[in-house]
Order: C-alpha cells, then sequence, then structure tokens
C-alpha cells in the first residue's frame, strides 16, 4: 500500500535526500535507518547516475563516488528491500530517465513496488512526456511526483492540476546546490498550484539551515534538502550517520516548530 500521504500527515513535512551508495550502500541503510529515527516524513534516494543534469557538484561528486564504489539499481533495489523489514517511513527514488529506460521501465517499476518504493522523482522527464512513465506507475502504485519551477508561468496550473503525491516546487534557478538566499517567488508559486488542485507542496533546491527548512516551510507543506545532507557524508565519510542523523533532528525541529 502506498504511504507516500503519511508524509504530509502530521503536519510540515522534512524530506531528505541521500545518494544511494556514498560512501557505501551499507551506510546509506543505516543512513535511511537513523534519518527516520530523527523524524523524516519522507526519505528520497538517488540512484546514482554518470550525467545527472539537475544536479550541482556537491551531488555529482556523491554520484560518481557511488558508481567507483560499485552501486547499481538491482543492489538499491536489495537495500531498500531490507530496510522495509524495520523500517515504513515514505520513500522515494530520485533520477533520471535514461538509467529507467536502460532498466526497463516495466521492470524498475514493478521492483519499486515490490520493495515499497512511493514515489519516483525525474527531473529530466519534460511534463509532457509522462505518459512514457505514468502507465508502469499507476500500475505499480507509486507516485510520479511532478516538479514545477519559476520559469513554470502558466504551465503551473496544468502541471499541478493533474499532479499526484505531492508537488515539487523548485526554489531557484539552475542546479541543486547549498544557497545563501532563496527565490522570493516560490509563495506566489505555490499560491498558484494550490488554486489549480489542493495538493501538498514541497520546496526544494537550496535549503541548507534551519531558519532557511523553516521559512521555506511557512509558505509551503514542506522542505527537501539534499546537497546539504551529501556535504556531511562527503565530509565524514564511513563515520557520517550520527553526523546526519544530528542535522536532520535539528531541520525536523525548525520545519515541525512552522505551524
Amino acid at each position: 500500500m502506498n504511504k507516500l500521504s503519511q508524509a504530509f500527515a502530521k503536519g510540515k513535512a522534512f524530506i531528505p535526500f541521500v545518494t544511494a551508495g556514498d560512501p557505501s550502500l551499507e551506510v546509506t541503510e543505516q543512513l535511511v535507518l537513523q534519518m527516520a529515527a530523527a523524524g523524516a516524513d519522507l526519505i528520497e534516494l538517488g540512484i546514482p547516475f554518470s550525467d545527472p543534469v539537475a544536479e550541482g557538484p556537491v551531488i555529482q561528486e556523491a554520484d560518481i563516488r557511488a558508481l567507483a564504489a560499485g552501486t547499481t539499481t538491482d543492489k538499491i533495489f536489495e537495500m531498500v528491500g531490507r530496510i522495509r523489514k524495520t523500517c515504513q517511513v515514505p520513500m522515494a527514488f530520485m533520477t533520471y530517465i535514461n538509467p529507467i529506460f536502460t532498466y526497463g521501465a516495466a521492470r524498475f517499476l514493478q521492483n519499486c513496488q515490490a520493495v515499497g518504493i512511493d514515489a519516483l522523482i525525474v527531473p529530466d522527464m519534460p511534463y509532457e512526456e509522462k505518459q512514457e512513465l505514468l502507465p508502469f506507475c499507476q500500475k505499480h502504485d507509486v507516485r510520479l511526483i511532478s516538479m514545477i519551477a519559476p520559469t513554470s508561468n502558466q504551465r503551473i496550473r496544468m502541471i499541478a492540476s493533474e499532479a499526484e503525491g505531492f508537488l515539487y516546487c523548485v526554489s531557484s534557478m539552475g542546479v541543486t546546490g547549498v544557497r545563501q538566499e532563496l527565490g522570493n517567488h516560490v509563495a506566489a508559486m505555490i499560491q498558484t498550484a494550490k488554486e489549480a488542485k489542493e495538493i501538498p507542496c514541497a520546496i526544494g533546491f537550496g535549503i541548507s539551515t534551519p531558519q532557511q527548512a523553516a521559512a521555506m516551510a511557512a509558505i509551503s507543506d514542506g522542505a527537501i534538502v539534499g546537497s546539504a545532507i551529501v556535504k556531511i557524508v562527503a565530509q565524514h565519510g564511513q563515520e557520517c550517520v550520527p553526523h546526519v542523523a544530528k542535522y536532520v533532528r535539528e531541520m525536523v525541529q525548525a520545519v515541525k516548530a512552522v505551524q
């Protein structure tokens, strides 16, 4: 049964991201379990790819490390299967269209359902081409997450009206990465989306501090944080788990404090 709605059932959601296999799948497994224990509402797992066009240098380098460590999609599925024996926090895969097509879309989504993946985020798949994956997602009870950005303009209503699960709202232009300032047009973007459909909206790209997370949670339903966590993983390597868990706890507290 799809668990994605649980992520937004307890107020504002905190959604951390890690690259699967960086520095190893064993560490990723512990990271997921400890982030869940720290209060994460939905955990995003990146499937490493050699050409991650939406990512900045922090996640690009994590992808390179994960691939060099021998991470494969099949090994990631096996890891998620192990996690699901003890952890029921909603989980999403973030990947690109090429790895899914290479793997085989039908088999990929079938395996997502088998191990309990609740959602799929594919940044380089245009809205107009979502039928390439949507039928497989619907067949296997996986929510295909739509994304909107400041440049979506009049397309925001169209994308939001057909969105499912939650709407991934990109805070600012460019690739992923930590930013000092976040776009001030996000609130208007979310208001436009909500007018088209009452769906949870979570903001990602650039959030790194508890203050930023709280500010974004104040105008949305949740905050997504990737690069700041991947930086901690890069800094501490095999010893990163307690450092990431502490950071996630602080971010959860900041987001949950917002009414």
